[in-house]
């Protein structure tokens, strides 16, 4: 399993996907909601990287059980993005805590996960933001302590860290 960390726009979904060109059977699921005009562009663009070796799970919340139907039947799964996937499990209100530990336990081995890491800047002003960088952090460090290798994606250069 491998965890692919860093910020906004560093790289981490083009080496994701270069990571996963070794494998047959590949799976991609995508958290991302096309909630505005902007973000159905920035979907549309992530699905136009991917070649039509992938097969594409959409889904928002229940990635756990997505993970946990599909992994018999694929050699890697590219789960994008633990970030957007935590904003969505905030945004409909569900009990992280509970996602979190769910989503731990239904990893399998054979994923390349994507993540970014926040925890480089200040601490945020509002409550909900502060509540969200607590549990990004937390979910990061939870998945990184189960991963075989993690890379920290620095201006499209991945640099080891485990």
């Amino acid at each position: 399993m491998i965890l692919l960390t860093g910020g906004v726009k560093s790289g981490k979904s083009t080496y994701a996907l270069r990571l996963s060109q070794k494998y047959t059977k590949k799976a991609f699921i995508a958290t991302a909601e096309p909630f505005d005009d902007e973000m159905k562009i920035r979907i549309k663009k992530h699905k136009s990287e991917r070649d039509i070796s992938f097969t594409t799970f959409e889904e928002p919340l229940e990635i756990s059980s997505v993970i946990r139907s599909i992994n018999n039947d694929y050699d890697v799964i590219i789960v994008e993005c633990l970030t957007t996937w935590l904003s969505n499990v905030m945004y409909y209100k569900k009990d992280t805590e509970k996602y979190i530990e769910d989503f731990i336990s239904s990893l399998s081995g054979k994923e390349i996960i994507v993540t970014n890491e926040v925890g480089l800047g200040i601490i945020p002003s509002d409550l909900l933001s502060r509540k969200y960088v607590d549990y990004i952090g937390y979910l990061n460090s939870r998945t990184a302590a189960k991963s075989d290798e993690v890379y920290l994606m620095v201006s499209g250069i991945p640099v080891k860290i485990k």
